[in-house]
């Protein structure tokens, strides 16, 4: 009984890579852009990510990236904001928008300062 348990979870093991990149084969689309220009032919390939999580929470002190922000924009003028709770971001900081959310980003890390949830409904 203990050899047949073994080898259902070795083999269990040995197959959950395998199904993991299949998974993520699917979710990869590549993509090949052909170019024409006077002095000649530009191909180009593409590979983008097809299933990004549609809504994103984000939270304080994780890693902000935009490809998985809904409706991305940076907020270049906080002031104009002053009544839905955005206030001066700190030096190196900057505010951007993903989604409904007002989220405080640091410019050189990337990393999650604050986040304003429904700041923009």
């Amino acid at each position: 009984m203990k050899k047949l348990i073994l080898a259902l979870l070795a083999t269990a093991a040995a197959a959950s890579p395998i199904a993991a990149t299949s998974a993520e084969a699917q979710q990869r689309e590549t993509r090949t852009v052909v170019r024409e220009r006077p002095n000649g032919t530009v191909v180009t390939r593409r590979t983008t990510t097809t299933n990004a999580p549609q809504n994103r929470r984000w939270a304080r002190g994780q890693k902000f990236d935009r490809r998985y922000a809904q409706n991305y924009r940076e907020i270049s003028d906080w002031r104009a904001y002053r009544g839905r709770r955005l206030y001066a971001p700190p030096r190196g900081s900057r505010w951007v928008r993903s989604g409904n959310d007002a989220v405080l980003i640091r410019t050189n890390g990337g990393v999650i300062g604050a986040v304003l949830s429904g700041a923009f409904n």
